[in-house]
């Protein structure tokens, strides 16, 4: 399993488990959205049960079993929008996985059904 972190996502990420005193990031996929599936990162405060853990530039990483299939060779990078005149930013993971992302980027499809 690979998985890339930018170090501007890196610096996020590790913010964030530090504002929210969690112990890793996990990574998991939901069935959602008008492709199909959207990604689904969250800060956890406890080692999650079965989940694989990777560590990545001393970030550590809960691979959701179920959907670990999808998030082995993947890339997290941090970009900043400008939406409404407001500065947001957000996680984008780029998976070669993907066949295709819906117009607004926040879910994907894949080749095959799952």
């Amino acid at each position: 399993m690979t998985i890339t972190l930018t170090p501007s996502a890196r610096d996020y990420i590790a913010a964030a488990m530090s504002k929210q005193q969690g112990v890793g990031f996990r990574l998991s996929i939901k069935k959602t959205g008008c492709s199909g599936y959207a990604y689904q990162p969250s800060v956890v405060d406890a080692v999650p049960a079965s989940h694989e853990c990777v560590t990545v530039d001393g970030i550590a990483l809960y691979i959701d079993p179920l959907w670990a299939h999808l998030l082995t060779d993947i890339s997290i990078d941090l970009v900043e929008d400008m939406k409404s005149g407001l500065k947001q930013k957000r996680l984008v993971i780029e998976n070669k996985q993907e066949a295709g992302r819906c117009g607004c980027g926040e879910s994907f499809h894949l080749d095959k059904k799952e």
